[in-house]
């Protein structure tokens, strides 16, 4: 096998430059330690013990949720795209012989930013931060959704019955609880059942970056979080979405709000 050197990276990485690597200009227009206070107290509340092994740092943490919105990936694709794209690897200062945070890693780390109300905050900020940049959202946006499967339950038909009508069996232990998945839902498309979340984005045509962004359970139909995407603060009334979201009631909207309609 061939030995890579210092040289080797070097022309790789101007390479990335310059086919136009954006994250190289996000590193450099955003201050990350701002967020770190925040963060830190976050991660210190939802620790109960300082055994085990040391956490991975709060800012590299916080920045892969960063590029998971702006990819729209996976716990799991993020995982391998981190492992795989040296774009991405710079963006997170790792190398190759640095232990990369695996998808539970990232998914417990987002649940403690849910749990303390810091996911909005936190990435408003960091949208401060790409508008008083340069990057503000320009030339239209684009909205779309993708579902993300989540680990089948094994439950019996009475207790998916409760957790469908909102509540939690009586006879879970706190520890079965912790285990179980309540919030996600089935849907079918394209004659495929799936188990999961679905991610409802809206991104500026001119950088590519998701400017707005929901999370629902898979089976709540696109059009429903359509409206609560839409930006009105971006350079153009130009709106793209696929044939999910063409109704009456999202062309009328569209219409009273100014927007001009690319709804296929």
């Amino acid at each position: 096998m061939m030995q890579t050197g210092l040289f080797d990276w070097q022309t790789r990485f101007e390479q990335l430059n310059n086919g136009g690597d954006p994250l190289v200009k996000l590193n450099e227009v955003v201050n990350w330690e701002l967020f770190r206070n925040d963060l830190q107290q976050v991660r210190e509340k939802a620790r109960k013990s300082n055994a085990g092994r040391k956490p991975f740092d709060v800012v590299l943490m916080f920045k892969i949720l960063i590029l998971q919105s702006l990819y729209n990936l996976s716990d799991d694709a993020i995982e391998f795209q981190i492992r795989d794209r040296l774009s991405f690897m710079r963006f997170l200062n790792l190398t190759l012989g640095d232990v990369v945070p695996d998808a539970k890693t990232v998914w417990l780390f987002r649940e403690q930013l849910t749990e303390a109300e810091m996911i909005k905050p936190l990435f408003d900020r960091f949208d401060d931060f790409l508008r008083k940049n340069g990057f503000s959202a320009r030339k239209g946006q684009i909205v779309d959704a993708s579902i993300v499967p989540a680990p089948r339950q094994r439950n019996s038909r009475d207790e998916n019955k409760q957790i469908k009508d909102g509540q939690i069996p009586d006879d879970w232990s706190d520890n079965k609880r912790r285990q179980k998945d309540t919030d996600a839902r089935w849907t079918k498309k394209n004659g495929k059942n799936t188990f999961g979340y679905k991610n409802h984005i809206q991104v500026d045509a001119k950088n590519k970056l998701i400017r707005e962004y929901a999370v629902t359970e898979a089976s709540k139909h696109d059009s429903q979080v359509f409206e609560e995407l839409l930006d009105e603060d971006n350079s153009s009334r130009d709106v793209w979405a696929d044939s999910a979201y063409r109704s009456q009631q999202t062309l009328d909207t569209l219409g009273q709000e100014g927007f001009r309609e690319h709804l296929q």
